[in-house]
């Protein structure tokens, strides 16, 4: 009799199980096909166990036909059964410009389209009308995700998900269009850093990085970073009456000596704290082509403001140049004479009447730009630089990759002045490496370099026990890639590698840069302000081929411009 009730019981399991599995396939081929279910009519665990396996195996994303790379937990299907697309993926993967107004609001903008969200609700209000889209906008883990059928009811992308390949298909219906408004400006969606004054001092340069590096965090993080710490704890020599330019301010950023927060290191005291800590690791810097004005307003709306350069006769609030209309606080001057100045740009206005100017110019348009010479100055800190001014937009920096300070646990570099030279066999393509000896048992987790100019092709390689140049023959190919603009770039590594303590590891780049005869970037002893580079704690080779190596702090005096970033192990 007890055998018999034993039977009876595993009968009326398995059955069930039968029946749940049955039933949970039946679930799973209407989400398939985008049915519609009640949720009353299945219990709410079949939503749940069908996002834990559909999670489990990882959401492909394709756009426009292309497999997008994402990082963990970019993509993910909540309870509701509905597709989650973190933040991060809105700039570069569908051009939209993303902002967070406050805890409740997101905005979303692309082309004359922008669509606004609050957090939790199940619509989104589309310039004057209203959407329904279950579960618009939440917070997962601290981290903001948008429904994936926003992208299709607010900027008319084709939307498919595909079960059976756990891929989602977006494909946008709109790609011929323009996705820059013909105006927009930080001061309308909260980004806005705070104006500042740099007085009698020659640190435009600094104000302007500082404030295009906190531009790019707002409005979600709100930082004032020191202007101080950069100007004088940059690596370089002279003083802060002597003046820079963005190129220092990398350098100063890529080798993580800041920035640093203003309170710790504050402005005009004559005091520098060489011993502040860094508030964030910058770690990707992009150039932007001369003129190249879409690319800039592009920057502006889906990253951050962009640091450029105008020549001015005005040294502050009080000046006055025949070029600057107080009236309407704009600017053009048309000449030879080359940029003098820092400021960021902000935002544009295509339509900004040619007549508020006090030259004759061709059309209208201007780009919004903010100054450092205090509230005092323009409207606020603001002032319009024309489109037709010859200087603006010819030399272009934003401020595209700032992470936390935990990213990673050590930063291996040799080049505290960054991108001073460049060197290479007059050729586009060239190898170079630093070898760097493992100060614990460590991860290797990702290397940076610069890109001397565009469309610039990568390979990188690796010798993990490192003895002499006759190692190089033992290299092992890491990845590859390439990078659009020209710029300071850190390539994180898919597939981590051991490092063991006390060893040498040397890490080798083939790089190729179209139009290029040189396009290795080199830090070097070129003038009075470089002249304390250090050539003592580099170990650099480059090569042609990558079979013949010579060590350049030995044949050309400098160091090579690559730096890697690890984990120890016991972290």
């Amino acid at each position: 009799m007890k055998d018999k009730k034993i039977y009876l019981t595993l009968f009326v399991v398995a059955a069930v199980m039968v029946f749940l599995l049955f039933d949970k396939r039946i679930f799973k081929e209407e989400i398939a096909v985008g049915q519609a279910v009640e949720q009353a009519s299945r219990p709410r665990e079949w939503n749940t166990l069908i996002a834990d396996e559909i999670n489990a195996n990882g959401i492909k994303l394709i756009v426009d036909g292309k497999e997008i790379t994402t990082a963990q937990n970019s993509i993910f299907m909540n309870e509701d059964n509905l597709l989650m697309l973190a933040e991060d993926l809105f700039a570069d993967e569908f051009q939209c410009s993303l902002v967070c107004m406050d805890s409740r609001n997101v905005v979303l903008q692309k082309g004359a389209v922008k669509a606004t969200i609050e957090i939790g609700q199940d619509f989104v209000t589309l310039n004057n009308g209203v959407s329904q889209v279950k579960n618009a906008a939440l917070l997962e883990a601290g981290k903001l995700y948008i429904q994936a059928e926003v992208l299709e009811k607010a900027f008319g992308y084709g939307y498919k998900w595909d079960i059976n390949k756990n891929t989602l298909y977006l494909t946008d219906s709109r790609k011929g269009e323009s996705v820059l408004p013909s105006r927009f400006s930080y001061a309308d969606i909260q980004k806005l850093p705070k104006v500042k004054n740099q007085g009698n001092l020659s640190t435009c340069w600094a104000f302007a990085a500082n404030t295009a590096l906190e531009s790019r965090l707002m409005p979600k993080e709100k930082y004032t970073f020191s202007v101080d710490n950069m100007s004088r704890n940059n690596g370089f020599r002279g003083t802060q009456e002597d003046g820079g330019e963005c190129m220092r301010a990398i350098a100063y950023l890529a080798s993580w000596k800041g920035p640093v927060h203003e309170s710790d290191d504050p402005y005009g005291d004559g005091i520098c704290n060489y011993d502040a800590k860094a508030a964030k690791h910058v770690q990707e810097v992009q150039i932007i082509d001369s003129k190249n004005f879409d690319s800039i307003k592009k920057a502006v709306f889906l990253y951050g403001g962009v640091q450029t350069s105008i020549y001015t006769q005005m040294t502050g609030s009080t000046g006055n140049s025949w070029y600057y209309n107080k009236e309407n606080n704009a600017y053009c001057y048309v000449g030879t004479n080359r940029p003098n100045h820092d400021v960021v740009i902000v935002g544009w206005d295509d339509n900004y009447p040619k007549s508020n100017f006090n030259s004759k110019l061709e059309g209208d348009g201007a780009f919004i730009c903010m100054n450092s010479w205090g509230e005092e100055f323009g409207d606020n800190g603001l002032f319009y630089v024309s489109y037709y001014d010859s200087n603006i937009g010819m030399h272009n920096v934003v401020y595209t990759g700032i992470e936390s300070t935990d990213n990673y646990d050590v930063i291996y570099q040799t080049d505290l002045c960054g991108w001073v030279g460049q060197m290479g066999y007059d050729d586009s393509t060239a190898y170079f490496s630093n070898v760097y000896t493992i100060g614990d048992d460590e991860i290797l987790k990702a290397v940076s370099f610069y890109a001397t100019g565009k469309a610039t092709d990568y390979e990188i390689y690796i010798v993990n026990d490192y003895k002499s140049t006759a190692s190089f023959e033992k290299m092992k190919f890491v990845q590859k890639g390439s990078f659009v603009n020209a710029g300071y770039y850190t390539v994180k590594l898919d597939e981590p590698i051991q490092l063991a303590k006390g060893t040498q590891c040397a890490i080798i780049v083939k790089i190729k840069t179209p139009g290029s005869v040189r396009p290795i970037a080199i830090e070097y002893r070129a003038d009075y302000y470089t002249a304390d580079v250090n050539l003592e704690d580099g170990c650099g080779y480059i090569s042609l081929n990558g079979r013949s190596w010579e060590h350049v702090e030995e044949t050309k005096n400098c160091n090579i411009c690559l730096k890697m970033f690890t984990d120890k192990v016991n972290n």
